[in-house]
């Protein structure tokens, strides 16, 4: 898979460094001399060039590539890069990263973004989840489709404890895609039986958060009382 990232900051770097280490290949664009640092992903392409400009993009042959990322910190050269990559170059996948949470409603299909990761919202999510049991918490936006990425950890006292995955009645427009289980990721399938302190991970329509929430929540007899 060829993915071609805009910034080549920390951020950028990070993620080339990942996907190199999976055997993707990177190309990195930025208009900065000093963020071309080859020798800190030397395993990457390196573009000193705007990724906002028709012709940078056209030299970094952005129609080849499977997926861009717009990892710059600026808001606003992200939407640009996204809007262009999807508009103009058909890439099927774009990515944007959001460096402030008030711009979150303009990373949409509109401007080209498939998922919009919101930096300090994830890391907001990240501490919830760290402390929270029984609530819902959002993880991840996906434009397309307007679903959410959502977690929550099965409290004990949960109604679904000892359920079977297959005897459920999930809510419509969600999908449980992930049971992390201690140390262990599990692909749910119809006969897993879902346990007290399970992490589980749905896709989901933001419609259908408050009801999937209400479905997982205490036993209604321990919540009245």
């Amino acid at each position: 898979m060829r993915v071609a990232i805009a910034g080549a900051g920390a951020v950028g770097r990070s993620i080339a460094g990942e996907l190199l280490e999976n055997g993707h290949e990177v190309l990195l664009i930025d208009k900065a001399p000093s963020a071309i640092s080859v020798e800190r992903v030397p395993l990457a392409e390196w573009l000193l060039a705007d990724a906002c400009e028709i012709t940078s993009l056209d030299e970094a042959a952005l129609q080849r590539c499977n997926v861009v990322i717009a990892a710059t910190g600026d808001d606003k050269v992200n939407l640009v890069v996204s809007l262009l990559a999807k508009t103009e170059y058909g890439v099927p996948r774009v990515v944007a990263r959001v460096n402030n949470p008030k711009n979150e409603w303009l990373f949409n299909e509109s401007w080209g973004v498939d998922v919009a990761v919101s930096t300090p919202r994830l890391m907001s999510a990240l501490v919830e989840e760290a402390v929270s049991v029984g609530d819902l918490v959002r993880l991840l936006r996906f434009s397309q489709g307007d679903a959410n990425l959502v977690e929550l950890t099965l409290p004990p006292e949960a109604a679904l404890a000892g359920t079977r995955v297959g005897d459920v009645d999930w809510p419509e427009d969600t999908a449980l895609v992930t049971i992390i289980r201690g140390t262990r990721v599990l692909t749910p399938n119809k006969e897993d039986v879902l346990e007290a302190g399970d992490e589980l991970l749905f896709v989901a329509a933001p419609a259908r958060e408050e009801q999937l929430e209400d479905l997982l929540s205490v036993r209604r007899e321990d919540a009245a009382g």
